[in-house]
């Protein structure tokens, strides 16, 4: 049995009712474990660089680019003086990676010229945000990688109709 569709598609991309886009390029998880565009921001956690146990929730709001960068208990992050800290700039930085520059621009609606960093163009102020939902997400989505592969129905996710059989 495999996994492929005659048309080279993935079994679970076949019958999913959202479309999957693949990451631009393969990412590493170690610096930015999750990124999303969601919520009217490019939002993420991102490894702290000095403490192993200790994650930060950062965030960039489409359109005006104010900016947020705090620990998982909404403690402010220590780089914020004035302009985005390192986690942010790693949160874009990976963003581009795993959606590509082009769509990471045009969410945050951003103009970048040509040979330009994304992450200078973006001219937004610290605006404190909510760092719960963010984090909770994250953890979701760590919970969803540890549950194996299956054809059965997932009672969490039973809201999703059956499309067909698999295989």
């Amino acid at each position: 049995m495999t996994d492929r569709s005659p048309n080279g598609a993935t079994v679970w991309a076949r019958h999913s009712r959202l479309r999957v886009v693949p990451p631009v390029q393969p990412r590493k998880l170690a610096k930015v474990p999750f990124v999303e565009l969601a919520d009217g921001r490019l939002q993420g956690v991102v490894s702290s660089g000095s403490d192993i146990g200790r994650v930060y929730v950062s965030s960039i709001a489409a359109g005006t680019h104010d900016y947020n960068c705090s620990t998982n208990n909404n403690r402010p992050c220590g780089g914020l003086y004035g302009s985005p800290c390192k986690h942010l700039r790693a949160l874009v930085a990976e963003a581009v990676v795993q959606y590509g520059a082009d769509r990471v621009s045009r969410y945050l609606r951003v103009e970048v010229p040509e040979g330009a960093d994304l992450a200078d163009c973006l001219g937004g102020v610290h605006e404190p945000a909510p760092a719960a939902v963010v984090f909770s997400r994250f953890l979701r989505h760590l919970a969803y990688l540890e549950v194996p592969d299956t054809t059965l129905p997932i009672p969490e996710l039973h809201w999703f109709p059956a499309t067909g059989t698999v295989g």
